[in-house]
């Protein structure tokens, strides 16, 4: 038998292969990790980690056991929550990936609600790019996904609308687009932009907006690109040029140099879904929690206290 506290060391301790950093991440102090590791490679008969100069690796055991250990680590939690289930108590743990965006503004909302109904389950939620989220679920490491995107993934994969979260064109409070409110399409290509990252929802969703208004994103002028919304509005607030954020962002920030401007005839907005790997089985807390998101998706667009519209299936 082996100790699931040993195995989650050990996971630990290869997704980071820094056994300081490990140490951090449990809580624990540097010889302890060591000793765990020592421990499970005893009872092993063979190493786990070897060193290459100042590097640690994996084994080749190690890299066969890894996986191994991570279903361990889950059939021990699942067993635990067939048993709570069995007394009619709902307990396990979530794993959530999201793109920033929902991860900063929707998560800890959705999150807490349903932790609040379900107080014997804990998760995390691991915000990064669309695409790396989209990437856990499909390797499994994730019971859920936020996305603004369902274009990547085949029919094994299992999607609902949750919002609809419309994109604003922004500008500084003085600049003549603010005054007006409303302009022409083809104005865009006299101003100078500060975009999204290629891989980012908005951009994507801007980019394929425009396309249908005859407008090319890369024809616009470039002047700065950012990580993240909330770096865009500032940098619109300072001058530097115009851009493109979702509403959640804009209702989280206060920003009394920057007005929303109108572009006519076009209508930019993405999609959030919510979605799951049909071949990834549910745990009975994951079921719970896709069924309760669903459940109260109204209230939970009234405690967001946005404008976004709950879109049908």
């Amino acid at each position: 038998m082996f100790d699931p506290h040993q195995l989650r060391v050990f996971i630990v301790a290869a997704e980071t292969l820094n056994f300081s950093q490990a140490a951090k991440k449990l809580n624990l102090s540097q010889p302890a990790v060591t000793q765990t590791i020592q421990a499970l490679e005893n009872q092993l008969g063979e190493a786990l980690f070897v060193r290459s100069g100042r590097r640690l690796q994996l084994s080749q055991t190690g890299e066969s056991f890894l996986p191994v250990a991570r279903q361990l680590v889950t059939l021990n939690l699942r067993a635990r929550e067939v048993v709570d289930a069995s007394r009619g108590q709902i307990s396990g743990f979530l794993t959530i990936a999201c793109s920033t965006t929902p991860g900063k503004y929707v998560l800890p909302v959705v999150v807490s609600d349903f932790l609040r109904h379900y107080p014997r389950v804990s998760a995390q939620c691991l915000v990064m790019s669309r695409i790396g989220a989209l990437e856990m679920l499909e390797k499994g490491e994730a019971h859920f996904a936020f996305s603004s995107s369902i274009d990547e993934f085949d029919h094994h994969y299992e999607f609902r609308p949750f919002i609809t979260d419309p994109i604003h064109l922004i500008v500084p409070a003085n600049h003549p687009w603010a005054r007006r409110g409303e302009i022409e399409v083809e104005e865009l290509k006299n101003e100078r932009f500060i975009l999204r990252e290629e891989c980012a929802g908005t951009f994507r969703v801007v980019k394929e907006t425009l396309a249908r208004h005859g407008i090319n994103i890369h024809e616009l002028a470039l002047v700065l690109r950012m990580g993240n919304s909330e770096a865009i509005a500032v940098a619109v607030q300072r001058g530097v040029g115009v851009g493109f954020v979702s509403q959640m962002v804009l209702q989280n920030l206060i920003l009394p140099d920057v007005r929303t401007v109108s572009i006519r005839g076009v209508h930019l907005e993405q999609q959030i879904y919510m979605t799951r790997h049909r071949l990834n089985p549910l745990s009975s807390a994951a079921a719970v929690f896709w069924d309760f998101i669903f459940a109260h998706q109204q209230e939970i667009q009234a405690e967001l206290g946005s404008r976004f519209q709950p879109v049908s299936e």
